[in-house]
């Protein structure tokens, strides 16, 4: 069983910062591989993790010494390294016979070993960034990335799905919000054929290739490419996944970076909230409510002398049609700028017409 690592508590304010640099961010640093060998290695091996380390650098660590490690077995030691050297990216060299020329690519998460994928060079197809007679591209700057082929892009988790996500990592470089399309110098390009059947697995082909942008007719340059090199060959091995609940917690975002949801926005743009009640008036009831009765006072006018109810108009009782004209309450119109008035207008009171 493995032991876990010691915590170690700062005693100084240099100290501090640096456990501080290594705990969890709301922003990860850029993640630096850490480019290792086995006791046994071959020449081919050396020559594809110098330039696989070179496409790396400025975020990469060669170590030059040997070191008996079994990925696969015991990543005990791989654990140790990560944290020593703050790397989240592995790449491990290896020479037997039973795997011949084998790279093994290795994720962390936390210091722990999260997924590895063994890769196998084909010896006869490669070539180094030094055969290539020309320019290279600066170092720091981030590659236009390509993964061509059905097998990237295959809707079940695979070996070649896991290639594609680790590869992606290892070279994509630091994130960043804007580009300069000057700093676009260079593709790295990863193409799988189709899979004809289940005993041979297709190889996964790495080109870089330079971008040459000249002068054209148009307003638009003419982009052209010229391998740079390195063209790498690898085929599938061994393959470790990742556990479900170490994945989970990987993916997880944190809290200062999870999308806000439509009802924590209205909130923040809305403070006050109000429930309106779209269902019909009855239209007796809408007239009531609405209209002022000839009888009801008026709360800004001041009441007149009433007649007495024996001294009433005899002709109302003759002329019932007359007194109902009388009677009829219509809208004063309202002038304009109503809204800037007081009384009355302002509060959409409604008053009977004079007789």
């Amino acid at each position: 069983m493995q032991q876990p690592l010691r915590e170690i508590k700062p005693k100084n304010a240099r100290t501090k910062r640096f456990l501080d640099n290594k705990a969890p961010q709301l922003h990860e640093n850029p993640r630096t591989a850490l480019f290792l060998k086995y006791s046994s290695t071959s020449e081919i091996l050396n020559l594809v993790m110098t330039d696989l380390h070179s496409l790396k650098r400025p975020l990469g660590i060669k170590f030059s010494k040997k070191n008996v490690i079994h990925p696969f077995e015991d990543p005990s030691s791989l654990e140790f390294f990560s944290e020593k050297n703050d790397a989240s990216m592995m790449v491990f060299g290896s020479h037997s016979k039973k795997r011949p020329h084998c790279m093994t690519v290795v994720r962390m998460f936390d210091y722990k070993v999260l997924d590895m994928l063994e890769l196998l060079i084909e010896p006869e197809t490669l070539r180094t960034l030094s055969q290539f007679k020309n320019e290279k591209a600066r170092v720091g700057l981030k590659p236009l990335i390509a993964f061509s082929g059905s097998a990237f892009e295959s809707p079940t988790e695979n070996a070649y799905t896991l290639a594609k996500s680790v590869l992606l990592d290892l070279f994509k470089g630091p994130d960043v919000e804007k580009v300069d399309v000057e700093g676009l110098q260079y593709i790295m390009n990863f193409s799988v054929e189709e899979e004809e059947n289940d005993e041979v697995k297709p190889v996964i082909r790495m080109r870089c290739y330079l971008i040459r942008t000249k002068k054209a007719g148009g307003s638009l340059p003419k982009v052209e490419v010229e391998e740079m090199g390195p063209r790498i060959d690898f085929r599938v091995g061994r393959v470790k996944e990742a556990d479900t609940e170490m994945l989970k917690e990987a993916m997880r975002k944190p809290k200062g970076l999870e999308v806000s949801s439509p009802q924590s926005l209205h909130q923040y743009f809305f403070k006050e909230l109000a429930l309106i009640n779209s269902t019909g008036q009855d239209e007796e009831e809408h007239r009531d409510g609405h209209h002022r009765r000839q009888d009801r006072p008026h709360p800004h006018r001041q009441a007149g002398p009433q007649p007495a109810a024996d001294q009433e108009d005899e002709g109302s009782q003759a002329q019932p049609g007359r007194a109902r004209r009388r009677g009829r309450l219509r809208r004063r119109r309202r002038p304009a700028q109503w809204w800037r008035q007081e009384g009355p207008y302002r509060r959409g009171l409604i008053v009977p017409a004079r007789a």
